[in-house]
């Protein structure tokens, strides 16, 4: 890295003193000794093994090493500059590609409409959005951002905190008419439950917070999917108690089709997070699609 840093240093000194025309201009502009531009170039030969100028009291002439040497250090000079230009474009105006993961039920539900408001206002990034029932390992690099829910396990990952979600449990009306409500955690084992199959967490396990006091519920049921989606139509058809999150509930617990139990008592928390790599901090495409996220969740989930 070094070698190559001293080469487009010299590269650019030799152009600069070709430019000047003599070594009292060049090394007024380097603000340096005549001496010193003298010293320099010298040394610069020296390294390559050819004489780059033949010098008179009056004028530097270059000889065919130099005018060879000066042509293809001011080529090469102008695609380093080209190529920082276009990195600087890619930092500040949003291109290229974006890879984005989410769920299922709040991809279709939330993500996809996002990326459809973000696709208007950077029509230069061209998005790819891949839904799955469960989230891929972060260390796989398979994309730009995931949209998470809960405290990203990897701590070699940014995540932005994008909504808070709240998982609430609730059944239908007709089913808690017909097998009572429960009053403490440990009633929900005598509760037919829809149980959902969905990353590492524990099946059949429900921990429940209320306070300084938790409890552990062991549940069953004799329904069970990977798909929220399918999870809520059993639960508005009465089947049974359904754990869920609040975003993909909500708007039936206020429409009544759903009704909340145990209110007081919290699960471990499903906050919505923008997750990504550490080194895709300064990619603008990144930067403005999290950014986006977190203007348009702001909107979505306000209370």
């Amino acid at each position: 890295m070094a070698a190559h840093n001293t080469a487009s240093q010299e590269m650019q000194f030799f152009s600069t003193l070709m430019r000047c025309g003599s070594l009292a201009a060049a090394a007024r502009e380097l603000q340096v000794s005549p001496p010193a531009v003298s010293k320099r170039l010298a040394a610069l030969e020296s390294r390559l093994g050819v004489t780059l100028l033949h010098r008179t009291t009056r004028r530097l002439a270059l000889t065919h090493e130099g005018e060879t040497y000066l042509a293809q250090a001011r080529r090469i000079l102008g695609e380093i500059e080209a190529l920082e230009r276009e990195l600087h474009g890619a930092r500040s105006e949003p291109t290229g590609v974006l890879r984005v993961n989410a769920t299922l039920g709040f991809g279709r539900m939330h993500v996809a409409p996002v990326i459809t408001s973000f696709s208007r206002r950077f029509p230069k990034v061209d998005v790819q959005l891949q839904l799955s029932v469960n989230p891929p390992p972060l260390t796989e690099d398979a994309f730009d951002v995931c949209v998470r829910f809960g405290e990203p396990p990897d701590a070699r990952v940014v995540a932005r905190l994008l909504a808070p979600n709240r998982r609430l449990l609730c059944a239908a009306p007709a089913y808690l008419q017909r097998q009572g409500t429960p009053r403490v955690p440990h009633d929900l084992a005598a509760h037919n439950v829809i149980q959902i199959r969905q990353g590492d967490e524990a099946f059949g396990l429900w921990r429940l917070r209320s306070g300084k006091r938790a409890e552990t519920v062991r549940v069953r049921g004799n329904l069970s999917t990977n798909d929220g989606e399918i999870a809520v139509s059993w639960a508005l058809a009465g089947h049974g108690i359904v754990l869920r999150a609040e975003w993909d509930v909500a708007r039936y617990i206020r429409s009544g089709r759903l009704q909340q139990v145990l209110e007081n008592w919290q699960t471990p928390p499903a906050d919505i997070h923008a997750v990504y790599p550490a080194r895709h901090q300064g990619t603008a495409r990144v930067r403005a699609f999290v950014d986006h996220l977190a203007e348009e969740f702001a909107r979505r989930f306000a209370p």
